[in-house]
């Protein structure tokens, strides 16, 4: 991370490595006087929270803004969707049968990053959740075409490392859910969502209330796979009921080949728009 001091003071850095090798004393090997940037115990104190949760807004922006990244295709979807070289392993035969998804997303990644460097690669990068599957896919597809992806990995009790195609310098880890959506969508030029589970859904549904609601621009929002999402999800069922609107179906398309996406993205109409608050919400 680049340091942007303009001024003549001691920086942080030098009183950091000063502060590692003072004399070992009763006084020094004290709590209290770590130096409070430096305590990991007490930044993780239960009071700390709201830093917390305000560094790990900064850092991802701080050094996305650094590597010039301007805009973003988001793609979302499930870790255990395997790639079809290995989808003899899959679980269950409908994740086997998923398994074109991996290829359809590694493919339609490499097309947006062939598209993205003929501009300068500064727009429409590539950001996945930095793990396996539909993620993995999507990082896989960057690398192809020889540009740069981004990776937004979470803590989780069993996750995996992140996958081995997201570029490191682009390759950030959270603590907070929350936060990790925000960065998900505060520069999406595009939403693609593939098939997935319970993370994919919370991921899906949250992007698509924010343009709903109008507290998000309107952008080509992507839904990968019509025949499992009509499976899984009774869209119709949510119009008739009036718990959304008729136009509210309008906000998304199903498409099922890179090919059929990118030429979904060439011709959405609205793109940039918001929508007013729905009444009643």
């Amino acid at each position: 991370m680049k340091d942007n001091r303009h001024h003549p003071l001691r920086d942080s850095h030098q009183d950091r490595e000063t502060a590692s090798h003072i004399p070992d004393t009763p006084q020094t090997r004290a709590p209290s006087y770590a130096l409070a940037f430096a305590d990991g115990d007490f930044m993780c104190r239960e009071e700390l929270r709201p830093v917390r949760l305000q560094l790990e807004l900064l850092k991802p922006e701080m050094l996305m803004n650094e590597a010039e990244v301007d805009s973003t295709i988001v793609m979302f979807g499930g870790a255990r969707i395997p790639e079809p070289a290995k989808k003899n392993t899959a679980r269950t035969q409908t994740l086997a049968d998923l398994s074109t998804f991996y290829e359809e997303a590694r493919k339609f990644a490499q097309m947006m990053t062939e598209r993205s460097l003929k501009s300068g690669g500064r727009e429409d990068v590539i950001v996945t959740g930095g793990g396996p599957g539909v993620m993995e896919a999507g990082n896989r597809g960057a690398m192809d075409a020889g540009g740069r992806s981004i990776g937004l990995n979470i803590v989780l009790p069993h996750e995996q490392a992140p996958n081995p195609y997201v570029t490191p310098e682009l390759c950030f880890n959270f603590h907070y859910f929350a936060i990790r959506k925000m960065h998900f969508l505060m520069r999406a030029s595009a939403v693609c969502v593939f098939p997935g589970g319970f993370g994919t859904l919370d991921e899906m549904f949250e992007a698509l209330t924010l343009i709903q609601t109008g507290r998000m621009a309107q952008v080509p929002f992507l839904l990968f796979g019509r025949a499992f999402w009509e499976k899984i999800i009774n869209w119709d069922a949510l119009s008739d009921a009036g718990t959304i609107s008729a136009d509210d179906l309008k906000l998304f398309r199903f498409v099922d080949t890179a090919e059929e996406a990118i030429a979904a993205l060439n011709s959405w109409e609205g793109k940039g728009e918001k929508r007013g608050a729905i009444p009643g919400r």
